[in-house]
């Protein structure tokens, strides 16, 4: 158990992952060959949810490879020109849910986009409604060790595709939306995506990122034997000799190498008693993070890093960045522990 004698040298820790040197090549040919595809084009179509105070459109736009991904664009009904913007991913197995979840950031006059990780949303929070046409050879239950025998197979080079596709289509929509005043969130799977849009997407205006996932990838296997993770100890305990080569082509996923490229405003969460996502990892990516930021540790909470209170944080965070006109406030590094 942790003490709060332990907790400088938990803030002290830095992860001993190494990118890969050709890491900003590889990102830069895959999203070139995702643009080259398809333009990224929003289209919406409403969707009658009985709200009163919340439109709610599905939103579809072409991902990786142009294959079609979807999401939930929520908007304030009163609105008079474009809005600042969020773009939200979620957590690991869920999906988009239901057009009438997840009403927090339109309700507080964001356009709120809710993307599809694709072939994901079997598993909880109602649902989603984008395949993965791309098979993979033997994997392990789940979704974590799809087609990761190699980085351009590998499930996670879609899905980190799709969702930098998702803010490119969302700022095409200069109707709705405000395109230097969009911001990216997520909770676990959620917020390694964001991390991943904020170190591939420029001009972004800030980021929240809830108990990230993917972050420190080979030591959060050996820390825990919880769910996503274990995925990956379950199919080395089978492929022995594929170690190296499964790293290899997890260091191109890794979080710490996205947030070293990252530059919006950034506030990072953590739980002490997370079992899922070791809370040492998500300080590795602050660590990284080049931008700004902040970090709230939450010394009794798991994985739910703070849950609704660590939210209305990035609430009000978010809304001195991006609505107002003046300039933004500075973000200032905290102590290690809140």
């Amino acid at each position: 158990m942790l003490t709060e004698k332990d907790l400088p040298e938990l803030f002290s820790y830095r992860s001993a992952y190494r990118e890969p040197a050709d890491f900003d090549v590889f990102w830069k040919d895959t999203l070139a060959e995702a643009r080259a595809r398809q333009e990224a084009a929003l289209d919406l179509a409403p969707v009658a949810t009985g709200l009163e105070t919340v439109d709610v459109f599905d939103a579809v736009f072409p991902g990786f490879d142009g294959h079609p991904v979807r999401g939930w664009l929520r908007m304030p009904r009163r609105r008079t020109g474009p809005l600042p913007a969020v773009v939200q991913f979620h957590g690991y197995g869920s999906g988009r849910g239901a057009p009438i979840d997840d009403l927090l950031w339109a309700s507080a006059g964001y356009a709120h986009l809710l993307v599809d990780a694709r072939g994901q949303g079997g598993a909880w929070a109602g649902g989603g409604g984008t395949p993965d046409p791309v098979g993979s050879g033997p994997a392990y239950p789940g979704f974590l060790t799809r087609g990761i025998e190699d980085r351009t197979t590998y499930v996670y080079r879609r899905v980190f595709t799709d969702a930098v596709r998702a803010v490119e289509a969302l700022r095409g929509r200069a109707d709705l939306v405000d395109p230097a005043k969009v911001a990216v969130v997520g909770p676990s799977q959620g917020g390694g995506i964001a991390l991943a849009v904020a170190g591939l997407v420029p001009g972004l205006a800030a980021a929240h990122f809830q108990a990230p996932f993917l972050c420190d990838i080979r030591q959060a296997t050996r820390l825990t034997d919880a769910e996503p993770y274990a995925e990956i100890v379950g199919y080395l305990a089978a492929r022995r000799n594929l170690v190296e080569q499964t790293f290899e082509t997890l260091s191109y996923f890794d979080g710490l190498a996205f947030a070293r490229r990252a530059t919006a405003p950034a506030w990072f969460s953590a739980g002490l008693r997370d079992a899922v996502c070791p809370p040492v990892t998500a300080i590795a990516a602050y660590h990284a993070y080049a931008g700004p930021k902040r970090l709230r540790l939450w010394e009794f909470n798991g994985h739910d890093a703070g849950g609704p209170e660590d939210l209305a944080t990035a609430l009000s965070a978010f809304g001195a960045l991006l609505k107002t006109s003046s300039r933004p406030p500075g973000v200032p590094s905290p102590a290690p522990a809140s």
